[in-house]
């Protein structure tokens, strides 16, 4: 059974919808008995589909439509128990402070939260076991061995829950394959029978990491697989779907000139700045009576200004004044400037909640409000940083094609970066970002940035 990763994702969610009215439904058969009488499944049926809607943001925030989460072990189901926990205070609170509903929630709610607890359960580990079972695997055949290959291998090795098993590789440059091996079969050599591997091997994912272009014989052989029921990849968009970034050191002006051009993108951005405008000004209302409780537990807690500015680069290379909370000591960049590190001594004991909770980054509505920045890009890079990454990383000034954001795609699957390495990782993030920018990738940004929040995980 060949799904993608999406598709599982669509028959989980609708698992979840089906398993949340079911629930429901049960419940008002052990609460009422059946069969009910004139209008007590439409009277619920309102209320409880907007508090279903909650839930399944909810999920959604606390990572349980993640295909790598997917695992019949405990800390999946810590995480599950957590959530529902969670939802449950949402729909207390939700039937005893909206009046006049219609229903008495009481005795419904705790057969409800008990049914419906089980229930989840019960469908989750169902879930989780089909998409390890045998019938679900997905056999893939790769074509050449690269660091990026193996990176592939590896990720589908620690995330068995995905469905794929690297059944076959062609090693046709003969490289050493010692860190590679395992229960996959390795064809050496350039000569090979592409036919009869599919077949043998029952796959059902081939994924190419040579340039067919230059290689004849192997573009023949894979137009002659063209009518089989086989999934095609080049490398760079299997790594991509894989593991939601794009692999920089494959990819060329080429790729640039078919995947990032603005003219697709007018709508979009379009509608981006119009939100940006409406959430920075509902943000700074918001945040305006919070400043001055900030302000004072700044100065008490270290020497310094309140506030802390510092030139950034923003899109197609303009310079702009970013302006954020003081979370450092007075003077930590008086020998130059340099990456904050993990437990950086420079950070102060508010300073460091404040960073973990992202408070640190309420100035930034301003540069947001003034187009400057939106609140989804890539992060806001120092100028003196960027030269010395544009030598290190191949296309870095491309990510200075759309608005650096104060979350993003990078910020939230990757951790503060403070290296040419670290900072090659977020590269590649970004790009991914950049090339499926869209208004729902915004939305799942916003609800896993939430997520990123809660968990303390800023910095």
């Amino acid at each position: 059974m060949n799904l993608t990763q999406n598709t599982k994702k669509l028959v989980l969610l609708g698992g979840d919808i089906t398993i949340l009215y079911i629930s429901l439904y049960l419940t008002l058969i052990v609460r009422y008995s059946w069969p009910f009488e004139n209008g007590l499944w439409e009277k619920h049926f309102n209320p409880f589909t907007v508090v279903f809607l909650i839930w399944l943001i909810v999920f959604y925030i606390f990572g349980l439509y993640e295909t790598t989460k997917q695992r019949n072990i405990l800390p999946f189901y810590t995480l599950l128990g957590k959530t529902i926990g969670v939802n449950a205070v949402i729909v207390i609170t939700f039937f005893y402070s909206i009046p006049n509903l219609g229903i008495s929630p009481k005795r419904v709610l705790i057969f409800y939260l008990i049914i419906s607890t089980i229930l989840i359960y019960v469908w989750r580990r169902i879930y989780n076991s089909l998409l390890r079972s045998k019938a679900a695997e997905n056999n893939i055949l790769i074509i050449g061995i690269n660091d990026r290959v193996k990176e592939i291998i590896d990720h589908i090795k620690k995330n068995p829950q995905l469905g794929y098993r690297v059944k076959t590789i062609i090693n046709d440059e003969n490289k050493n394959t010692d860190d590679i091996k395992g229960e996959k079969k390795i064809i050496n050599g350039p000569d090979f029978d592409l036919s009869k591997i599919i077949k043998e091997e029952n796959i059902q994912t081939v994924v190419n990491s040579i340039d067919h272009r230059y290689n004849q014989q192997l573009t023949k052989q894979l137009y002659q697989n063209l009518s089989s029921k086989l999934s095609f990849f080049d490398l760079p968009t299997f790594y991509e779907e894989l593991i939601g970034k794009i692999p920089v050191n494959l990819i060329n002006e080429i790729w640039f000139l078919e995947n990032l051009q603005e003219n697709k993108k007018n709508i979009h951005e379009t509608f981006k700045r119009l939100m940006d405008i409406i959430l920075s000004v509902l943000g700074l209302i918001i945040s305006i009576p919070l400043l001055p409780l900030l302000a004072v537990a700044i100065k008490l807690d270290s020497r310094g200004p309140i506030f802390f500015t510092q030139t950034r680069t923003g899109k197609d290379n303009k310079k702009f004044l970013a302006m954020k909370l003081r979370t450092m000591i007075d003077g930590a960049e008086k020998n130059g400037a340099q990456w904050a590190k993990e437990n950086d001594s420079r950070i102060t004991k508010l300073g460091n909640f404040l960073r973990k909770t992202r408070i640190d980054e309420i100035p930034q509505l301003l540069n947001v409000l003034r187009g400057e920045m939106s609140f989804i890009g890539p992060r806001p890079e120092r100028p003196e940083f960027i030269t010395t990454l544009e030598e290190h990383i191949p296309f870095y000034k491309q990510r200075l094609i759309v608005k650096p954001g104060l979350t993003g795609w990078a910020q939230i699957n990757f951790p503060y970066g403070a290296s040419i390495e670290d900072a090659m990782e977020k590269m590649q993030y970004d790009l991914f970002y950049i090339k499926n920018r869209s208004i729902i990738l915004d939305i799942s940004i916003i609800l896993k940035t939430v997520n990123t929040v809660l968990r303390g995980g800023g910095r």
